[in-house]
């Protein structure tokens, strides 16, 4: 089973991209976050045509949104809030054999690391003790589990261009890596693309808009993720981030990820 994650950056704007990603990475199960459009007019028949016949969205107008789109069938379906709000974050479904996907899509938290003055840093750090304590209250390393989806964090030194000057930027601070390290302890995930990746390796999921020609200076971040716990770890085989989909036509400025386990 091939499970892609990709932050579209607005699904209907970015369809012909999807079409292209489904048949280079051919995923059985595609997670999207930031899909930016309500239920109603999420684009199924698209989706149905690129064979996804089972579709669980999670949107709203033109903010947020993520939508689970899987060629197999899954159950018990769902989704949830965090800090008190609605804002199309998490959904969540039931995949054969009783394995539990999670799309998530963390808050970026805005320029400014302080929580004092950055309701948007507050609500991520937030945001992201929920989710941890919830994992760990309601589930347990033993579950079959699998988390995807924009996490807007880069965890290791090697996830960010430069460890040194990104260390009081938003998605490297130190207080975002020891909370996401506590909500990837709550049930001891795996990183599941570390798991085939070096952590002294470098390796990036997110280029800024901002740099124009984003190979040469290369200055990356690893926002992206999957994770699987423990059971899951024998059934990882392969995990691919397609770098090469930062330059088409276009993009979105994250790359899809894809992993590859053994149904």
């Amino acid at each position: 089973m091939r499970i892609t994650t990709w932050n579209i950056n607005s699904v209907r704007i970015r369809l012909d991209l999807v079409r292209r990603l489904v048949r280079e990475a051919r995923p059985d199960v595609l997670c999207l976050q930031e899909t930016k459009v309500p239920d109603d007019l999420f684009p199924h028949r698209d989706f149905e045509a690129m064979g996804f016949a089972h579709r669980l969205v999670h949107g709203m107008k033109g903010y947020n949104g993520v939508a689970i789109l899987s060629r197999v069938p899954f159950s018990g379906d769902g989704t949830r809030g965090w800090c008190e709000k609605q804002d199309c974050r998490h959904a969540h479904v039931k995949l054969p054999g009783g394995i539990e996907l999670h799309n998530l899509y963390i808050p970026a938290g805005g320029d400014i690391p302080d929580p004092a003055v950055n309701d948007k840093f507050k609500h991520k750090l937030r945001f992201v003790d929920e989710v941890g304590a919830w994992f760990g209250a309601e589930r347990t390393r033993r579950q079959k589990m699998i988390a995807v989806g924009d996490f807007n964090i880069a965890p290791l030194e090697t996830d960010v261009w430069s460890h040194k000057q990104l260390l009081d930027v938003v998605s490297h601070t130190p207080i975002e890596v020891e909370k996401l390290g506590r909500m990837q302890a709550s049930v001891e995930w795996v990183d599941a693309v570390r798991h085939f990746v070096p952590p002294e390796q470098r390796l990036y999921t997110w280029w800024s808009y901002r740099n124009r020609d984003w190979k040469v200076g290369d200055r990356g971040r690893r926002l992206d993720h999957v994770w699987v716990t423990p059971p899951m770890r024998g059934k990882l085989r392969a995990a691919e981030v397609l770098r090469d989909a930062r330059d088409w036509e276009s993009g979105s400025d994250h790359v899809p990820v894809t992993v590859e386990i053994e149904a």
